[in-house]
């Protein structure tokens, strides 16, 4: 498929609603095609999405090359993507696979030339890996310094603007206190210096810097089995080593755990940024800085909502837009982008945000498989 033909299926099933809205009730079937399905979502005045690439399985956390290569980690497949819009049609026509049966390589990062790859107790790093798409070179360990417990061991890697690597590592269980866990650590970029940035982070799978106070924000996956609104997931801010968040003993900043929490108060601990909501699974997130949306959407946060796996009434399944002030202080939140929930019945679940050099935003959605362009026009 074309991304031509996508753009016009997006512009004619539009028509078609605009004129018989009973014909678009549509309902889900697996195996419908991806592109039929875009005038599903809803953005604001002056927005659009439509299909970046297809048929990368398990799309999950994203990562830009130097020369415009888009790489894709995975969960559950095991694969390592790269992608190429080659005639610069803004559809990628060249899918690349850079390693394979990887253990959960679902975290990347991209710095000078390499590609850094979080497959649970291992970093990876594929050196001069755009020169090389059609041959991948052997990757080389970075470190094998990470627990082997697959149980939220799946990473989410990030260069901060100190040059070190932040990486978190996730709780070993739905609610637990074990040692060594439930952290966010940073490692030069050569695999040494391994220390612990921030404790008490249940399970992190997105972390982003503030363009202007450089603090770290991050993502935390509330725990499950207190029912379908306790404990919301959160956004949290770091500007500083050595904060702890508060898991296992407290949760959202002001719930005791029902276990852990006896005798332990929450003022002890630092407070979420802001709470998004029970099971939504926060993950991938990015601060715009680019041209091409309004003024307004400037230094404002963008976070992918996985949406719910067991909550009664399914919830998430979104793009959440955070708005900050010019003191890089949260002041609110609203959905984006939202229509990859429909009714209770799910087609696709965004996973990563990723900025363009055009100021466009990328959204990987790891059920359906496939990457999506966020664009904005005043015509």
């Amino acid at each position: 498929m074309t991304r031509s033909s996508t753009v016009i299926s997006m512009k004619t099933i539009r028509k078609v609603c605009s004129l018989l809205i009973l014909a678009c009730s549509t309902q889900i079937h697996a195996g419908d095609d991806v592109s039929g399905k875009l005038a599903l979502i809803k953005l604001p005045p002056g927005f659009e999405i439509q299909l970046f690439a297809e048929n990368v399985e398990n799309a999950r956390q994203l990562a830009l090359g130097d020369h415009g290569t888009v790489f894709a980690g995975s969960r559950k497949a095991g694969l390592v993507h790269a992608i190429v819009d080659h005639d610069g049609d803004l559809f990628a026509e060249g899918i690349y696979v850079v390693d394979r049966d990887l253990n959960m390589p679902s975290g990347i990062e991209f710095r000078f030339g390499s590609l850094y790859v979080g497959a649970v107790d291992r970093i990876l790093r594929y050196d001069d890996i755009e020169s090389s798409l059609d041959h991948p070179p052997e990757p080389d360990v970075v470190t094998e310094g990470f627990p082997d417990k697959t149980h939220h061991g799946w990473k989410y890697l990030r260069f901060g603007p100190d040059s070190l690597l932040y990486v978190p590592v996730g709780a070993p269980c739905n609610t637990c206190d074990e040692p060594g866990f439930a952290q966010i650590r940073r490692i030069l970029a050569d695999g040494s210096g391994m220390e612990v940035y921030a404790e008490g982070v249940r399970n992190s799978v997105g972390m982003a810097f503030h363009p202007h106070t450089k603090a770290l924000w991050f993502t935390e996956n509330g725990r499950d089995l207190m029912g379908d609104d306790l404990p919301g997931d959160e956004l949290n801010v770091a500007p500083e080593a050595g904060l702890n968040f508060g898991f296992p003993w407290c949760h959202q900043g002001d719930t005791p755990d029902p276990e852990f929490g006896e005798g332990k108060s929450c003022a002890d601990y630092t407070p979420p940024a802001l709470i998004l909501g029970a099971h939504v699974a926060a993950l991938g997130l990015t601060f715009y800085t680019g041209d091409m949306f309004p003024r307004s959407y400037g230094n404002q946060l963008f976070i992918a909502q996985h949406g719910s796996w067991n909550r009664t009434e399914k919830t998430g399944y979104n793009i959440l837009l955070v708005k900050f002030d010019d003191e890089g202080v949260v002041t609110g939140s609203e959905v984006f982008a939202s229509g990859w929930l429909q009714g209770q019945e799910n087609w696709g679940r965004p996973n990563d945000v990723l900025q363009m050099p055009d100021g466009s935003l990328l959204v990987s959605d790891d059920q359906a498989g496939v990457i999506y362009r966020i664009s904005y026009s005043q015509e």
